[in-house]
């Protein structure tokens, strides 16, 4: 299933007007692969992502996530569709301090009333599948920034999302590991199907992604296949 954003139009007040996030946006991402929407600061890219995410509703415009056109829903409708449909990996990966590796992830899907069995076991799938499987039992001050983001993704997997939406995540990170985050979920959307967007205004890592979109004053252009 993909992600689609139809003819999408998003203002906010703005003193005595309003002034124009997105302007007649329009992007599909297919199941499995990941697009990069590259843009500077301002540009319309956060916007962008919190308007797929169902967090923000456009004035005007389509958004479909995995079939379901999300303007027809209510707002419960739409939390549950972002509690089973969309996974988000945040800029900063915020995991609760007390809390190990794989109990990061546990907490995610208890939210979805798993079973308890079932909901451990998939956690050390998703945290081996990030390379952090001798790491189940850690806290995030035992983990390295780029261990910490690596809990963040797996967190947002963990309750198989169509889509997987993703801000910013190699904005704290060095060159390498920065690198290493964006292979990882370039690999990870194609085993696991997901249409992934990756937010970032660092162009270094593009050569890994397979579509690239540009937003520039709320206007988008591509995407452009790498």
């Amino acid at each position: 299933m993909s992600l689609v954003l139809d003819d999408v139009t998003l203002t906010y007040p703005d003193g005595d007007g309003r002034l124009t996030a997105l302007d007649s946006v329009s992007l599909e991402v297919p199941a499995g692969r990941l697009t990069a929407v590259v843009g500077p600061s301002g540009s319309g890219k956060s916007s962008l992502l919190a308007v797929a995410a169902t967090l923000v509703t456009p004035d005007r415009g389509r958004v479909v996530v995995a079939g379901t056109e999300t303007g027809k829903l209510d707002p419960a409708g739409r939390a549950a569709l972002r509690r089973e449909r969309i996974g988000i990996v945040f800029q900063q990966p915020n995991l609760l301090p007390s809390l190990t590796a794989v109990e990061q992830l546990q907490v995610m899907a208890h939210l979805s009333g798993a079973r308890p069995k079932t909901v451990r076991e998939r956690a050390l799938g998703l945290l081996d599948a990030v390379g952090l499987a001798d790491k189940a039992a850690r806290r995030p001050h035992q983990l390295s920034g780029g261990q910490r983001q690596r809990v963040n993704i797996a967190r947002a997997l963990m309750n198989e999302p169509s889509v997987l939406l993703v801000d910013e995540p190699t904005s704290a990170l060095d060159h390498e590991r920065g690198a290493a985050i964006v292979e990882l979920l370039a690999g990870l959307t194609r085993e696991r199907g997901t249409a992934t967007v990756l937010v970032t205004h660092d162009r270094t890592h593009l050569s890994r992604v397979d579509d690239t979109a540009t937003v520039h004053d709320g206007h988008l252009s591509g995407p452009v296949r790498a």
